[in-house]
Formats: structure tokens, C-alpha cells, sequence
């Protein structure tokens, strides 16, 4: 019980600013650490595989990274953004729901024509068409 009391007595005494600053100089050295394991493990693979695929040459570590460089480059940025995963439909689909929102148009009736009338309607252009495939 001492032991716990003193602990925290002396984790208190150690200024909020320096325990932000340790915390921030970890991250960046985990940071370092972990981009020369993932260029390491680039390495790895590519020499494991690129050149029994394609003929391509084995290659060291600094042309590991480098590559890793140039993918983010080309694909995707340094930046992490705040793009949304479902940009594409999100002025249409509520994301809670699932429902159509849009205020344009006369989207706001589709979910309850689907229910009334989508299904059947559906069937029918299904058996339409079979007809018609069939006829040619």
C-alpha cells in the first residue's frame, strides 16, 4: 500500500509539459522505429518475391524505402484527411438509417414506393424481359 502511495506521489511530482514531451519524443522515435521495420520488411518481400515473378532484381534496403516513398507519393499522400469512406452517396444515403435523404428530387417517397410497389413492379420487369429474350 506504501509502495502504490509513493508511485503516485512521484508521478505527480513530474510536470504535465514533461510528461507531454516524453510522450511526444516515444511517438516519434516508435514512428522511426516502425518506418525502418516496414522498409526492412519491403525488402523482404520483394526480394522473396519480384524476382521469381518477374526477373526483377533483388534490392537493398534504402531502394525499400525509396519505393515506399514513391507508392505514398503516387497513391496516397502524406496526408491522412478526413475524407469520409462512403463520399460517394453520402448526399443521398443517411448512414444511420439507411434511408434515402436527399432533399432534391423526389427521393425522400423512394424507400416507401419500394415497399408498396418495388418488389412486384421488379418481378414484372423481370418476367418482361425473360419474354422478350426468349421471343428474339
Amino acid at each position: 500500500m506504501e509502495h502504490r502511495e509513493v508511485f503516485t506521489r512521484k508521478r505527480h511530482m513530474v510536470p504535465y509539459v514533461f510528461r507531454i514531451v516524453g510522450w511526444v519524443i516515444g511517438g516519434i522515435i516508435l514512428a522511426v522505429v516502425l518506418a525502418f521495420l516496414f522498409g526492412y520488411f519491403v525488402m523482404l518481400l520483394w526480394n522473396w518475391i519480384m524476382p521469381a515473378l518477374f526477373g526483377l532484381p533483388e534490392i537493398g534496403y534504402w531502394m525499400a524505402f525509396g519505393i515506399i516513398i514513391l507508392a505514398r507519393l503516387i497513391f496516397g499522400g502524406f496526408g491522412h484527411g478526413n475524407h469520409d469512406k462512403n463520399d460517394h452517396d453520402k448526399h443521398f444515403r443517411h448512414k444511420t438509417t439507411g434511408t434515402f435523404s436527399n432533399k432534391s428530387g423526389n427521393w425522400k417517397y423512394y424507400d416507401d414506393f419500394w415497399h408498396e410497389e418495388g418488389e412486384k413492379a421488379f418481378r414484372i420487369y423481370v418476367e418482361t424481359r425473360e419474354s422478350e429474350k426468349k421471343g428474339e
